[in-house]
């Protein structure tokens, strides 16, 4: 395979980082493609640069990943699969420091907010760092053995370091779901396992719509697994709502919710027809 022919998958973030993980693990076909902002990975599928995009979107202690609920519905790529992770961060430092050598710790805010029995215990001074991959990258180019990181056990694995402690987030159901993105349009197909649907829509400036436009899922036996609401261009009264549905837009159910929904809703966009992750409901 030449240079030209080599899929690509962008992910924001260093390398070493979660997303870079979850490239490797669920698109080792790919070459995971680093970038430094959400714009950027947006920017490298939507211009050709990259054929995939892996961005975060929830995390289940820190909630929705903020900015993304914005990019989705105003890109022009659509979502065709997701993937959850099992967030695990390791204490890592230079190569011959111990837990008893270090006094700082390097971190992305919410790894650090996440680790707080770990730095407590240690008496170690948290620093704040853009990227949990980046901490790790910083404490290698540093050399200094009284500094340490935490950061996904990748990481020490690509910046040279030893991991001092495995495991020291403070809770052990922290986990990401992740959406992969593409320019091409590929809905899964109806009947062959369980599929996701998402969309967003703007509810009409009239009484109870909200409720009248969602009543036709709960009438249809359509489980509804997601429903946010967010402000469109800083206005008080437009409100935006991302949902998703278990099933596909052909079963009978969900098409004819999709169709009350239009009774009271306007701008209605399908995001993405995409099968449910394996271990979606572990989580």
């Amino acid at each position: 395979m030449s240079a030209v022919d080599v899929r690509r998958i962008a992910y924001q973030g260093e390398p070493g980082s979660n997303s870079h993980l979850v490239c490797q693990r669920h698109h080792p076909d790919h070459e995971a493609v680093a970038c430094a902002s959400f714009e950027d990975v947006f920017a490298a599928v939507e211009g050709g640069d990259a054929h995939l995009a892996l961005i975060p979107i929830d995390n289940s202690l820190a909630g929705r990943v903020a900015d993304i609920h914005h990019f989705l519905p105003e890109s022009s790529l659509h979502i065709v699969g997701e993937h959850f992770l099992r967030i695990q961060f390791s204490l890592m430092a230079l190569p011959g420091a111990t837990v008893d050598t270090i006094r700082t710790v390097h971190s992305h805010v919410h790894a650090l907010g996440q680790c707080r029995k770990v730095v407590r215990e240690l008496g170690l001074t948290p620093v704040v760092s853009g990227d949990t991959a980046g901490a790790a990258r910083e404490i290698a180019e540093l050399g200094d053995p009284t500094q340490a990181a935490i950061a996904p056990p990748l990481a020490a694995e690509i910046y040279g370091l030893d991991i001092l402690r495995e495991d020291v987030e403070d809770e052990d159901h922290n986990t990401t779901r992740f959406v992969v993105l593409s320019r091409d349009y590929v809905e899964a197909p109806a009947g062959r396992g369980p599929v996701v649907t998402s969309f967003v829509f703007n509810v009409r400036n009239l009484p109870a719509a909200l409720y009248k436009a969602l009543g036709g899922f709960a009438t249809n036996g359509v489980n509804m697994t997601k429903l946010e609401s967010y402000m469109v261009d800083g206005q008080f009264t437009a409100t935006q709502f991302l949902a998703e549905v278990d099933g596909h837009p052909a079963d009978p159910g969900v098409a004819r919710a999709l169709e009350e929904l239009a009774f009271f809703t306007h701008d209605v966009k399908v995001l993405g027809v995409y099968p449910a992750a394996p271990d979606r409901l572990d989580h």
